[in-house]
């Protein structure tokens, strides 16, 4: 495919798919806020409608009053709303893009042969696999573990070592960068699953009893709150194992999969805290913000483990860089995508006017941030690294 086109296609996917992302993200943090937030009806009218829990609330120079049915209304209205399609534009614009950048490019992107050295179509079915895998297993652990007492706290603990398992193994099969993406991409398919599979099914079946007359089952309901919750915490950890391949620093780390999965942790404990402050408010309880300080210092913790140790300097790192020994560098570590033929993301650094040009996008990709080489494929060590940051810091001079 030509660059050029794959970069406008690579962000117009990007672009949608943070906006509807945000549109459903947002959609589920709000009816879980309104869950926690609702109170008894304090008017009989209401009572008599059979409302279970009301919110006044004021936004925008109006006031808001929702309420809710907890089965159902006594009857349909004539226009009601349907909270779906947010979900599935993030999941087919997400998968898209995956396929776009990852499936379709599983050489270069999905594939460290210094992890694990397959073939582009097995690595491709192992990604698609684990995507499947996961959505299958945490559907049985609800079905199952949910039963009877305690059921929530089965299936959380369930859930914790489905998603620990799930990063050990990405981590092991695929690219750094990949594993942290099929992850969050894993946890964001049970997420468009769990709509398309119980909640939006379940609230049709509830319509059609009441259509014809039936008894509501209340089981619909139930579950649909159950797999609505689960998508609320699957929410920040889903987020930042979808950043992360902005930080190399994450993924290239010599234990990732325990950083992933403490990133995680800390992101699901964070979001328990403000679903936990909103029902003590309500409750008139103390606000349990343990929770949010547990997860800052799982991030504290995190960060100061991965802090890379000090160095000691040399005599010789004093000694100004050459060009010479940048275009050396680069001639050995990444020419070999960055050429006059081959011209990855529009950037060739087959001569020293080129390096020169190129120098801020050299220390940002290569020292700063670290994806480049990508995968470090062409193995360029710390050394170098820290050779072509004095360099760039010292002027990036022609010497």
């Amino acid at each position: 495919m030509d660059p050029y086109l794959l970069d406008w296609l690579n962000l117009l996917l990007r672009w949608a798919h943070v906006v509807v992302a945000i549109a459903w993200i947002g959609s589920s943090f709000y009816f879980v806020f309104l869950d926690n937030s609702l109170t008894p009806p304090v008017d009989d009218a209401s009572k008599a409608r059979g409302v279970t829990g009301e919110l006044w609330a004021v936004h925008g120079g109006g006031f808001y009053h929702p309420q809710k049915y907890m089965v159902a209304p006594p009857a349909l209205p004539e226009k009601l709303h349907w909270f779906y399609w947010e979900s599935y534009s993030t999941w087919l614009t997400g998968f898209a893009l995956f396929t776009l950048l990852y499936l379709l490019q599983a050489s270069t992107f999905l594939i460290d042969p210094a992890v694990h050295a397959w073939s582009a179509p097995a690595a491709v079915a192992a990604a698609l696999a684990l995507l499947v895998v996961f959505w299958f297993t945490y559907d049985v652990l609800c079905r199952t573990a949910g039963r009877g007492p305690n059921g929530d706290l089965r299936v959380g603990a369930g859930v914790a070592l489905l998603m620990v398992v799930t990063a050990v193994v990405a981590c092991e099969l695929f690219a750094g960068r990949a594993a942290f993406l099929i992850v969050g991409a894993a946890m964001a398919t049970a997420m468009s699953a769990n709509v398309f599979v119980w909640i939006i099914p379940g609230q049709r079946k509830v319509i059609a009893q009441m259509k014809a007359g039936l008894q509501v089952d209340t089981a619909h309901g139930l579950r649909a709150k159950q797999r609505s919750v689960h998508n609320t915490y699957f929410g920040l950890p889903v987020l930042v194992a979808m950043l992360s391949n902005h930080y190399a620093f994450l993924y290239s780390a010599q234990h990732k999969a325990a950083v992933l999965v403490l990133l995680m942790a800390a992101g699901a404990l964070i979001r328990h805290s403000f679903v936990a402050r909103r029902r003590a408010l309500v409750l008139g309880r103390r606000v349990p913000w343990e929770y949010a300080a547990a997860g800052v210092v799982l991030l504290t913790a995190t960060a100061a483990w991965l802090r890379p140790a000090a160095r000691a300097v040399s005599v010789a790192s004093d000694a100004p860089v050459t060009l010479a020994q940048v275009q050396t560098i680069v001639e050995q570590r990444c020419v070999m995508c960055h050429n006059a033929v081959v011209q990855n993301k529009g950037v060739a650094l087959h001569n020293v006017t080129l390096i020169q040009q190129h120098a801020l996008a050299i220390y940002q990709q290569a020292v700063v941030l670290k994806q480049m080489p990508m995968n470090n494929a062409t193995q360029i060590t710390d050394d170098e690294r820290a050779l072509l940051r004095r360099w760039f810091e010292a002027g990036a001079a022609a010497r």
